[in-house]
């Protein structure tokens, strides 16, 4: 089986778009998307690269169609657990940091589910540390480990490390995919993404 992996930030709706139509993807093709935690502050900062919040600021015409190709994506999909999340950007290093953790904790996966949830979906201000040990403690996470967990170095440095290597890999911002190795950026490039895992079997 081909190996897939997805960079993700909770800071990208477009990522979290993704994430919500790779378990569709994960059942047609019968394979498990790798999930990896990166910092998009810090892929920005190693490739020069600004948010399209930034970039597309004073750009006629193109913030609107982005809106309009999001829109049309999750009418694609069916998606009806999406809202802009009223105090974007939100700072996500503890709650990417909190995913490294996580993994550590053996409770990823329901990590990601919820954290996405409270930024995208009920949408909540997660770099107010407040805000967020309550939100861990509304999905029966175990809010004190995991605070704890985050500011010790070796969490720290696995996930620069990780966003360190993404972007020698060539990733330049959030979501990224590779298949076998082979880079694919971007939500709509989800189609592109399951013909390579199609044809990669």
């Amino acid at each position: 089986m081909p190996k897939v992996e997805f960079l993700f930030d909770f800071g990208s709706p477009n990522a979290y778009l993704s994430h919500l139509v790779i378990p569709v993807i994960e059942k047609r093709q019968g394979v498990r998307f790798d999930y990896v935690p990166v910092l998009l502050g810090g892929i920005f900062k190693l490739t020069n690269n600004r948010s399209p919040a930034e970039s597309n600021a004073g750009i006629r015409n193109k913030p609107e169609y982005q809106q309009l190709e999001t829109e049309r994506f999750i009418r694609q999909h069916g998606i009806t657990r999406y809202k802009m999340n009223p105090h974007f950007p939100v700072n996500t290093l503890a709650i990417m940091r909190g995913a490294v953790a996580a993994r550590k904790l053996g409770i990823f996966e329901r990590y990601v589910d919820e954290i996405y949830r409270h930024m995208w979906a009920e949408p909540k201000k997660l770099d107010d540390p407040a805000v967020l040990r309550a939100a861990l403690i509304e999905s029966d996470l175990p809010a004190d480990r995991l605070f704890e967990l985050v500011q010790t170095q070796e969490v720290k440095d696995a996930l620069m490390a990780e966003t360190q290597r993404a972007v020698e890999r060539g990733t330049f911002g959030s979501p990224t995919f590779f298949v076998d190795g082979e880079i694919y950026f971007g939500k709509d490039r989800l189609r592109d993404v399951e013909e390579a895992i199609a044809a990669s079997k």
